[in-house]
């Protein structure tokens, strides 16, 4: 199984660059305030492999062109309440879109559909009061409802003990995984051998 490995939430360059050179596909990088992996400013080193996804929640479309540009993004992950509308005036602009969908029952699912077509991928999460980063897992068993096109990423409280789960769950539109909290020593910073550890695992 060849999955798709996503690392959030990255705030320091030695950080990044330690973690790029594991060999992820994707580094996330979260512009929402409220986040304690917050970026706030440019870090010495962004990654030149790995894809760069920025992490907003309904911020302006100013605001992500902006970022999209400064940080040279390649992809665009939406967090908030964003309407399919918004996607449509994103990918218009030439943006690349991940759509984040909070989870804890079926009928979570329904709001899916209506951005078919408009996402590279879903991020499915564990839904929390916040925006992400619960450390918490939502029961994968309710995606097996899912039965829309666009492939996705699982996210919401994967752990170093989380591999066996991971290769044990099957769905045919599952592209991959998000790593945030668990793999962390302090909020932004990544424990790199415990990724590493975890992706041999895998």
């Amino acid at each position: 199984m060849n999955l798709i490995t996503k690392v959030c939430g990255m705030t320091r360059a030695d950080n990044i660059r330690s973690v790029e050179q594991l060999g992820v596909d994707m580094i996330g990088f979260i512009f929402y305030p409220k986040s304690p992996r917050c970026l706030l400013e440019m870090p010495d080193y962004l990654p030149t492999r790995a894809k760069r996804v920025g992490v907003f929640v309904n911020a302006s479309k100013e605001d992500i062109l902006m970022y999209a540009d400064r940080f040279a993004l390649d992809c665009i992950q939406l967090h908030g309440s964003e309407s399919p509308e918004y996607c449509r005036s994103l990918l218009a602009a030439g943006q690349r879109l991940i759509k984040a969908f909070s989870i804890a029952l079926p009928k979570d699912l329904l709001a899916v559909s209506a951005y078919n077509g408009l996402c590279d991928y879903y991020l499915f999460d564990t839904k929390t009061p916040q925006y992400g980063g619960s450390g918490n897992q939502f029961d994968w068993n309710i995606l097996n409802r899912y039965n829309g096109p666009t492939p996705f990423l699982l996210s919401g409280g994967i752990n170093s003990y989380s591999a066996k789960a991971i290769k044990e769950f099957h769905h045919p539109r599952f592209a991959g995984i998000d790593l945030n909290s668990r793999f962390e020593t302090a909020p932004g910073i990544k424990d790199v051998e415990r990724i590493e550890t975890f992706l041999k695992e895998l």
